[in-house]
């Protein structure tokens, strides 16, 4: 394109008109602040909620509950769960939190059996911070998601109160597992006291399947197990689990996407107003160009550069807005002791980016095509 050797003028066609264009970038960034939001809020989702063929997770929760103040198995149930063909491993679960109900910042305690670490329910943990050790010495100690320690500023050694339950940090600890980042993963029989629940009873029972093709078959055997029981059991794969307790956030994301879509629509049109009122206010400039040797083509360009540059700004600001909330504001919607978190992706910054060129481009054609096809004398007679 011809137009890069003369960059420089478009630069200074840009910044002769200041106010205009600082209100151009600054919409462009604020509507694609949005639209990156919207897409990290759903990359979290997607990260959440869809199954993969490796999958080999499933939940057993109690039959027609669904906040875990009012799931209560019994611990028993471990041995024949245990049991059943396809079962690689039991983990009950005792889960505490301080709020049932969709927010920002809630705190999600789970509470796991002192053996179940020696038999490696944790081997898919890496410490930040602390050891395995300093968990298993303390009947008070809890290993905090990397998400929740940012989020309060915790370390370990700190003694803090959390949801209303007191815990020693003994951890921090990274996961690829979306459930653990925001957790405080603390010994069961604590967990049962501090929540105020009877010894022997435990919110769910995490199961791994040895063969995820036997997904469907092992948790259909787990409900027949204990259909006839005084506390019947609902078994969902994990992803589906989160999926089912989510619904509303899923269904609210969903709509956000469009809404982002929507966003790009609008900056399209702030782009193309403010470019065509540019080109209005330099009819005489683009006569002159053309009477010194421009030619029309030229102009075109640089129109469109002009355009291109306003939009492309605005985008980088936008995505750098939206960068740091997301790696530094350590954001995570939480509903029913389960964590969604806002994290964005490169592909979303990829597309935004694309975006904004595209966006740059198209407001610019339209105005680029009047002023090239515009006749020198038609150019000052508008003056």
């Amino acid at each position: 394109m011809s137009a890069i050797r003369y960059l420089p003028l478009v630069v200074k066609y840009v910044l002769r008109y200041r106010g205009r264009s600082v209100l151009t970038i600054g919409g462009v960034a604020t509507a694609m602040f949005l639209f990156y939001a919207v897409q990290a809020m759903h990359h979290g989702v997607q990260e959440a909620t869809e199954a993969t063929s490796k999958d080999t997770k499933l939940v057993v929760y109690r039959q027609d509950r669904y906040c875990p103040f009012s799931s209560n198995l019994p611990q028993d149930y471990e041995g024949r769960i245990a049991s059943i063909g396809g079962v690689k491993s039991v983990l009950p679960i005792k889960i505490a939190v301080n709020n049932c109900r969709t927010g920002l910042d809630v705190v999600t305690f789970r509470g796991i059996p002192l053996g179940a670490v020696d038999n490696g329910a944790l081997d898919h943990v890496r410490f930040a911070e602390g050891s395995i050790q300093n968990w298993k010495q303390r009947s008070d100690a809890a290993l905090i998601g990397g998400r929740l320690a940012a989020k309060r500023g915790l370390k370990v050694g700190d003694r803090v109160d959390l949801g209303g339950i007191t815990v020693y940090v003994a951890g921090i600890i990274n996961s690829p597992e979306p459930q653990d980042q925001s957790v405080a993963y603390s010994h069961l029989d604590f967990t049962q006291r501090a929540s105020g629940n009877k010894p022997g009873l435990v919110t769910q029972f995490n199961v791994a399947v040895d063969d995820p093709a036997r997904m469907d078959y092992v948790a259909k055997a787990i409900d027949v197990e204990f259909r006839n029981a005084q506390e019947p059991t609902s078994t969902w794969s994990e992803k589906a689990f989160v999926a089912r307790a989510a619904a509303d956030i899923v269904e609210i994301v969903g709509f956000a996407r469009w809404l982002g879509w929507g966003c790009v629509i609008g900056v399209f049109a702030l782009v193309f107003n403010a470019i065509v009122l540019s080109v209005q206010d330099r009819i005489r400039d683009h006569a002159v160009m053309q009477t010194v040797g421009f030619p029309q083509r030229l102009v075109a360009e640089l129109i469109i550069g002009e355009s291109l540059i306003l939009s492309l700004t605005g985008g980088l600001l936008g995505l750098a807005a939206a960068l740091g909330l997301t790696l530094w504001g350590n954001l995570s919607l939480s509903v029913e002791g389960l964590s969604i978190h806002v994290q964005t992706d490169a592909a979303s910054i990829l597309v935004g980016l694309v975006l904004s060129v595209f966006t740059g481009v198209l407001a610019g054609l339209v105005p680029a095509w009047h002023a090239s096809q515009r006749e020198i004398s038609a150019c000052f007679r508008a003056v």
